[in-house]
């Protein structure tokens, strides 16, 4: 029997939730009828989902690993929506997002040599949110940088970019050549919520800021709130006057790769594929300060 994907989005709903009730109330349905999908859920799947007692509801371990798999289904499902509704319109687009400091335009323009009628939009994402929209079907493509929830996606490497301390422009070791990880010891990290992902082998105390993206990184260095680390392209695309950008050869290398929906079939998105593998080597030095140049001089590494 095939997976009735109204009946999905009521268990996630009740499963986020763990309210029968609030559950309802959020689906704009009766709480009663919602009771009867689910129970018809668990028909269809042969098993429980859920435990429903005096002290509330959870899930069975059957029940959490249908949460799990419900996500990518979902989006997957919203994606196809998507993109018939754009067909319907007549044109053919494709939709590529890309990371702070990569630049699709190599990509771009082989793509569009052979399928020049074809509307190619690029939008730019950040950490938090480069997975979802692959799910979802509002980006096509997308250059991300690792890490990334594998999940439901295909993720090809591409290259890989040295990463840099960030500091800010008052800093002890502001305009060394380069540095070493114990020459920060104990420095606060600006960096986002989960700590597991920091590319030291040395963990730093999170400066305990929620930040998105370069920008606010930047800004945060700059206060004298804490370091940070990025990829070298920064240097490139990103300048700051009290910020300090400092080569740091130990850390491992941001790795830059491309990602599509495991459950996306195009040739249009097949095709842009191969036109970013064979322009991966351009698109790299686009993010190698030595070869950029700002009103005739070359760009400075400290911003």
């Amino acid at each position: 029997m095939d997976l009735d994907l109204r009946k999905l989005r009521y268990f996630v709903a009740v499963a986020d939730k763990l309210h029968f009730g609030r559950a309802a109330d959020e689906l704009h349905i009766a709480q009663p009828v919602l009771s009867r999908q689910i129970r018809a859920l668990e028909h269809d799947l042969g098993t429980p989902l859920l435990i429903r007692d005096s002290h509330g509801v959870e899930l069975t371990d059957a029940g959490r690993q249908l949460l799990t798999d419900a996500g990518p289904l979902l989006a997957s499902a919203h994606a196809v929506r998507r993109r018939v509704t754009v067909a319907a319109r007549g044109s053919q687009r494709l939709m590529v997002g890309f990371r702070a400091g990569i630049t699709a335009t190599p990509a771009v323009r082989q793509f569009a040599v052979q399928h020049p009628s074809v509307i190619v939009d690029v939008q730019r994402i950040e950490g938090d949110d480069q997975a979802t929209l692959l799910l979802d079907g509002r980006i096509d493509v997308a250059y991300v940088r690792l890490p990334i929830d594998e999940t439901g996606l295909r993720v090809t490497p591409l290259y890989t970019e040295p990463r840099v301390a960030v500091l800010p422009a008052g800093h002890r070791l502001a305009g060394k050549e380069q540095i070493t990880e114990a020459d920060l010891a104990g420095e606060p990290l600006v960096w986002h919520a989960d700590t597991s992902t920091q590319p030291t082998r040395r963990t730093h105390p999170n400066a305990g800021y929620l930040i998105r993206g370069v920008d606010e990184t930047l800004e945060h260095v700059a206060a004298g709130r804490g370091i940070s680390f990025l990829a070298r392209s920064a240097t490139v695309f990103y300048s700051h006057p009290d910020v300090s950008y400092v080569p740091i050869p130990q850390l491992a290398p941001d790795q830059v790769c491309l990602a599509v929906a495991a459950s996306r079939a195009s040739p249009l998105v097949d095709d842009f594929v191969t036109a970013a593998q064979a322009t991966a080597e351009i698109t790299a030095e686009c993010g190698n300060y030595e070869m950029w140049q700002l009103d005739g001089g070359a760009i400075a590494r400290d911003g």
